[in-house]
């Protein structure tokens, strides 16, 4: 943890550039990836050399695990090369809490600088989960489960 409070580490971004290969095969990679251990993985619309429409790959994962990734993007992508930096991330200490809801409990993920609750999100797949089970909307459970943590001891903010 630093002097502000945020806890802190060192990661690893690892991108490439793709504009030769079919977007379900970059659906399927970035499953593989996150699978595999990868803290983030996400893809954004670029333009590419040739006027040609692509995408950037980008993996954040442990700086330890630098090999592992780039094997998995070079053998189930169209990638020749990679591009690697390390950064520091600052991030917030984290913990979870179950809230009682209409749907059943909920998970919520809760984010602290020091001992400061900043951040509060119901995690997706708790409440997909509630909402399949009851034949409901999602929106609604999230709803709910926020307005339980509200109403609770565990007070969000």
């Amino acid at each position: 943890m630093n002097s502000s409070g945020y806890e802190t580490d060192r990661v690893l971004q690892i991108e490439t550039n793709l504009d030769d290969i079919s977007p379900e095969l970059v659906g399927h990679v970035t499953g593989l990836l996150l699978s595999a251990g990868a803290l983030d993985v996400w893809t954004t619309a670029v333009q590419m050399k040739k006027q040609r429409p692509g995408m950037l790959l980008s993996v954040l994962c442990q700086t330890e695990d630098a090999e592992k990734f780039a094997d998995l993007i070079f053998t189930h992508t169209s990638a020749f090369g990679l591009r690697m930096s390390e950064a520091t991330r600052w991030k917030l200490r984290r913990d979870f809490v179950e809230v009682a809801t209409p749907y059943g409990e909920i998970t919520v993920k809760r984010g602290f600088r020091g001992e400061k609750l900043l951040q509060i999100a119901p995690e997706y797949e708790s409440c997909r989960a509630a909402a399949q089970i009851h034949n409901c909307n999602l929106q609604t459970v999230y709803v709910a489960a926020r307005a339980a943590l509200s109403n609770s001891a565990i007070k969000p903010f």
